[in-house]
């Protein structure tokens, strides 16, 4: 297998808004990433991902770009970011920022211009498209965030699309001096030193507009167009356009978010020689747990992350994830956040970090950081939730259990403001913060963990040494142990004469593993449990090890 650094490296995601405030106004920034870079350093971080800084309305939380090359005034200056990048530099890690090119915000110079007439040079730089014949929408399809895809503009007479919130419109694809601008934009940043791109939402940058409308289910007013928006033929001309002309130009390191594609198809994305992007994050394995009862669904989890283990092996890479900004807080909803909060947190983490990937950490994530406790729809924030309860409320449906379910899956649980202590905002601001700090962060934060050796963070600083300790836990084969059990998640990692099982209990409740009966000795090398005794037929609640065999 070939090697490359993109491949040994573990990735941070740093949400700018909610990471740290240097300034006092309640709202993160990059001089408080600035502040923390010594914290990721030593926590064992080789690259950090950082959300959008760009200048935005933040309609959607900085994902409504309206100036590609210029930084959000509340998250600080150019100077600002050329200092967090060389400070990063500095300390030997690399910085990959979110590439956000399906849509712009509606404030963004090109759309103003697109919006102001018909024949404006730049109206073909968007979808536009004239209503029917009695003037509705020009098809059926729901948006992303709930509601029409199309919006209406009085001014011109006609609809523009829009996947997500319509003040984000989609760019036009089709339009060669689009992708022009793009590769260009993308090969500024790179100028100017950047390692990588994590690429946002890039498999909805095709659609296939000649489906028309498509059936309704029941209960909606509109479509959802997943199989007409989403990784589309055709798509890779463009990827493959964008690979000659920016990214295979750079010693760079990229991540595309691929919801759409599976492990059939992922060659073309990601393999070793026709592949676009280095990997890939999907997201077939985050919605296997039941909103109700939170009860996790092991089997499926593993079978689904098996899978895309054994048909990337020498092809293709993975990137490994559990938590992003997306996401709600996983000891919340796959773990236990009372009863067995660490251990939970700590076997979840060692299971998915060890597969054959490139491994990414979620702020707070690494501290066990937990949902938040929603109690009514202002407490929301997530735009997609704020439309669909509206819209529910207005069709005179049941919002409390609409309310209920987001409250455990909302995006909003991720983006709650880092504990770093617990002094007022849980040391993230001296200001009341843009969105509250969970309450936990008395019990749960940085400094308190730093200083407890048994804690969560410091799970995770093993678990990162661990990693780097052999290419055996970058390069290895991955094969499952003991595939069929519905309680324990454990595979094997092996590479040339030296092999290591991984095996982590994801129920709370006594569970027993089948081990292969030619290993007769073996060590403990990492273990969630004080006491670091493993009794394969009586795993406890969440008890996670790493066993070499010798």
């Amino acid at each position: 297998m070939k090697k490359n650094w993109w491949k040994e490296v573990v990735a941070y995601q740093v949400y700018p808004r909610s990471f740290k405030d240097s300034n006092g106004d309640g709202i993160g920034d990059l001089q408080g990433v600035i502040e923390k870079l010594d914290y990721l350093k030593d926590l064992g971080i080789d690259v950090i991902w950082l959300s959008p800084m760009y200048k935005s309305p933040n309609d959607d939380n900085g994902y409504d770009i309206s100036d590609y090359h210029g930084i959000m005034d509340e998250f600080g200056t150019m100077a600002d970011f050329d200092e967090l990048l060389t400070g990063i530099h500095q300390r030997g890690m690399k910085l990959i920022l979110d590439l956000v090119v399906n849509h712009t915000s509606d404030e963004h110079p090109w759309f103003i211009e697109s919006k102001s007439s018909r024949d404006n040079p730049k109206r073909d730089w968007y979808i536009w498209k004239d209503g029917k014949a009695d003037g509705t929408e020009p098809n059926n399809w729901e948006s992303i965030f709930n509601g029409s895809t199309w919006e209406y503009d009085p001014t011109t007479e006609q609809y523009y699309f829009h996947l997500f919130s319509k003040k984000q419109p989609d760019l036009n694809w089709h339009n060669e001096d689009v992708r022009k601008a793009i590769f260009n934009m993308m090969n500024w940043w790179f100028e100017k030193g950047i390692d990588g791109f994590r690429v946002d939402a890039i498999t909805h940058i095709k659609k296939t507009f000649e489906a028309g409308d498509l059936k309704v289910p029941k209960g909606k007013n509109y479509a959802p167009a997943f199989d007409v928006d989403m990784n589309q033929p055709g798509i890779q001309k463009w990827l493959q356009e964008m690979k000659e002309k920016s990214l295979s130009q750079y010693n760079i390191m990229t991540v595309g978010e691929a919801n759409g594609v599976s492990p059939d198809n992922a060659k073309s994305w990601v393999g070793e020689s026709e592949g676009k992007f280095n990997m890939i994050f999907q997201f077939e394995h985050l919605g296997l747990w039941n909103t109700g009862d939170v009860k996790f669904d092991v089997l499926s989890y593993k079978n689904i992350l098996a899978e895309w283990q054994y048909k990337l092996e020498n092809i293709g890479w993975n990137a490994l994830f559990i938590e992003n900004h997306d996401q709600p807080r996983r000891v919340s909803t796959w773990g236990d956040d009372q009863q067995y909060w660490y251990e939970s947190a700590t076997s979840h983490a060692l299971v998915y970090f060890l597969q054959q990937g490139t491994p990414f950490i979620y702020q707070g994530q690494e501290i066990g950081m937990t949902n938040y406790p929603f109690e009514s729809i202002e407490t929301f924030n997530d735009v997609a939730v704020v439309n669909e309860y509206n819209i529910v409320k207005a069709q005179g449906g049941d919002v409390e259990k609409l309310l209920h379910k987001h409250k455990m899956e909302n995006r909003d649980n991720a983006r709650t403001p880092m504990q770093w202590d617990d002094s007022p905002n849980g040391g993230f601001s001296n200001h009341t913060p843009w969105f509250p700090v969970n309450p936990n962060f008395k019990s749960i934060n940085v400094a308190k963990q730093q200083q407890n050796k048994d804690s969560i963070l410091n799970f995770y600083k093993s678990l990162i040494s661990l990693k780097k300790s052999a290419n055996l836990y970058t390069y290895g084969k991955f094969e499952l142990v003991d595939k069929d059990n519905s309680n324990v998640f454990a595979y094997s990692r092996s590479l040339e004469n030296k092999k290591v099982i991984v095996i982590g209990n994801l129920t709370n409740q006594i569970s027993k593993i089948a081990i292969p009966t030619d290993i007769s000795d073996y060590e403990v090398v990492l273990h969630n449990y004080k006491d670091k005794q493993v009794d394969f037929e009586q795993l406890r609640p969440y008890e996670a090890c790493v066993i070499a065999v010798i």
